[in-house]
Order: structure tokens, then sequence, then C-alpha cells
């Protein structure tokens, strides 16, 4: 077993994190996003959209997004419980974490894929659109200090997934000046306490 992995881009490091928090260790083979070896045919055999990172079993099954691979090694080892313990909690944990993949995460990297140097020549840019999540994800960040008025975590009293996925978001989106304001305590307040976890350093 080994997972493909790229320490700068943010979606490997979901999963980095996710298994920083179950105490589990996988090898990672590093491919390097900056040379485009995810997109010579080697890679693209294991992993046809070139995306990482991506797990691969001993039995040479290979599974790709980065929620998915959670999902593998959460049934591997449920505890301690980072996408829910009930059918209720699953639930909610499910749909604060799709929250903060399209309101925050998908936001901040499309803002970066379209106004960024490092994509220029290698995809379609829309510069405007990106100048529209950005501004998207910074609403989002206002949103999201008023939901953290109340609870500890992004989806209740417990650390989740959702936790994971916000903080990767926001981290990512300081690359495109979306930033939390000095105003936003709740999700400083959050933010601080998120990052401090010796997981958040994987």
């Amino acid at each position: 077993m080994k997972i493909y992995d790229f320490t700068q881009a943010p979606n490997p490091r979901r999963v980095r994190v996710f298994l920083a928090e179950k105490g589990i260790q996988v090898p990672y083979q590093q491919v390097n996003i900056a040379t485009a070896e995810n997109r010579k045919p080697e890679f693209l055999k294991i992993n046809p959209m070139g995306g990482l990172p991506v797990l691969e079993l001993d039995d040479g099954t290979h599974i790709a997004e980065s929620v998915a691979i959670c999902r593998y090694f959460e049934g591997q080892k449920p505890d301690p419980p980072l996408m829910g313990v009930d059918a209720r909690d699953r639930a909610i944990v499910e749909m604060w974490n799709r929250r903060m993949e399209f309101e925050i995460h998908s936001m901040t990297a499309s803002a970066f894929r379209n106004t960024s140097e490092f994509f220029k020549g290698r995809i379609p840019q829309v510069p405007e659109y990106g100048e529209i999540c950005k501004n998207a994800a910074i609403k989002r960040l206002e949103w999201l200090d008023q939901e953290l008025a109340n609870r500890e975590f992004i989806a209740g009293s417990r650390y989740s997934i959702a936790d994971i996925t916000a903080l990767i978001g926001i981290d990512f989106g300081r690359v495109s000046g979306i930033k939390i304001t000095p105003e936003q305590k709740n999700l400083q307040r959050w933010h601080n306490a998120v990052s401090s976890r010796p997981s958040a350093k994987a």
C-alpha cells in the first residue's frame, strides 16, 4: 500500500491530515505536479484524471479522490471517528463537509487556478471567474464566522473531516489573498485550535 502525493497541493494534504488524526502511517510517493509528472502516460495509467492523491492498495486497486480515500481509512479504522458515529451524525458531517468543499475549498482552488501564473499555459484560465470565486470565498468566510459563534467545530462539538476540508481550503486561499479578517473572531478561534493540532503539520 502507498499513496501518490504532492506536498504542495491541498487535496493530498487533506488525506495526510486525516491519516495523522487516525494515527495511520502509509508510505508516500511524490508525484511532481509542477513538472506535470501527473500528466505523463505512466501516471495516467494509475489515474486517468491525472489528479492527486491516489491510494494504491496491495492488490493493485487504485482509489483516487481525497474524500474517497479518507472513507476507505475510516472503514479500516473507525476510531477516532472523523466521518460520524451513527446515521444522523454521519449525515450532518457529510452535509458540512460538502459545504466546506463547495463553498470554501472549491472557491479558493478555482480562484488560484484561474488567476495564478502557475497554471498559465497549463489549463484554460478565466481570470474574471477567478475573481468571482475569490469574492465568493471571502463572503463564505464571513458566513462561517457566524456559524462558529455557537459551536466548537464545523459540524458540531467534535472534530471531523469537515474541519479538515475547511482548514485546507482556508490555508490554501491565502496564496490568492483570501484570509481570515481580524473581526472574524469565531473563525480565528477555530482556525487557531485546528491549526495547533499535530495533524495540521502533516
